[in-house]
């Protein structure tokens, strides 16, 4: 009998009962879960399915996972419900405190760590580290990286935030410190998750997901799976027009986006 992988809680002897741990690369997920801490008041599709489904596969209860771009905390809160523990690190000082407000003061004490800072800098990898070492680690179990896709969402004003970068190649330099950061402070051994979206750009589409997934490589990353999950029913303020999406997709000869992907990388 197969040992189980170092990485996970999962038993390899007991592969039949895990039911609802996904093993496919096509995931079609019809809404965003909602419950045990999880609502829908921000931008963006990192959905608690997909925390769930990567912590799972690839950490064990206690574990650190290190969140690049927390935005609302999804990661965040599903640590707390799967005993796992997370350094979130965002830009946005009123999102820190509005994911802190979601938290158990007990898991803010003991298990979760949120970091105010640009994940692009050393200087925030330095403190990452310093957290890790707080929750009892030197190295993360597992980095979350849910960039966003370059300028489609502006998330704030700052000049460091990805959304504000000012071409696709600002942009592709940029998520690559953030990429570099991940890498350093991850343990040998362990994995990586990319979340990404592509783009149309003056007519042409911008494949962000495969440009990332490049720069991923080459700090270091393998890629170990791609996953292409659908993204209807998961947006804020996006637009819901789908006649008219639908016309300008016949006018202009493309199509509209109703993906995104989640790719896996190991160290």
């Amino acid at each position: 009998m197969r040992k189980n992988p170092h990485y996970t809680d999962i038993e390899i002897a007991r592969w039949r009962e895990y039911e609802d741990v996904l093993t496919d690369s096509l995931w079609l997920m019809s809404s965003r879960h909602t419950g045990n801490g999880h609502k829908l008041d921000y931008h963006g599709n990192f959905i608690p399915q997909i925390a769930n489904q990567m912590f799972r596969r690839y950490t064990k209860e206690g574990e650190i996972v290190v969140d690049w771009f927390l935005g609302s905390g999804t990661s965040a809160i599903e640590a707390v419900n799967l005993s796992r523990k997370l350094v979130g690190v965002e830009l946005k000082p009123e999102l820190i405190e509005h994911v802190a407000a979601k938290l158990p003061e007990e898991a803010l004490e003991h298990s979760i760590r949120l970091l105010c800072g640009d994940s692009t800098n050393a200087e925030t990898a330095d403190n990452v580290r310093g957290r890790l070492a707080e929750l009892g680690s030197e190295k993360a179990h597992l980095a979350i990286l849910h960039p966003p896709y370059a300028d489609i969402i502006r998330f704030s004003e700052h000049k460091s935030d990805l959304s504000n970068c000012t071409s696709i190649a600002d942009f592709l330099d940029s998520f690559q410190q953030v990429a570099q950061n991940a890498y350093d402070t991850l343990e040998n051994g362990r994995f990586a998750v990319l979340v990404i979206g592509d783009k149309y750009s003056a007519g042409e589409l911008e494949p962000l997901g495969f440009q990332c997934m490049q720069r991923m490589n080459d700090v270091g990353f393998k890629t170990k799976s791609i996953i292409v999950k659908n993204i209807e029913g998961n947006e804020v303020a996006k637009g819901k027009n789908t006649n008219l999406w639908r016309y300008r997709a016949l006018a202009g000869g493309f199509y509209i986006f109703k993906h995104e992907y989640v790719i896996v990388f190991f160290k």
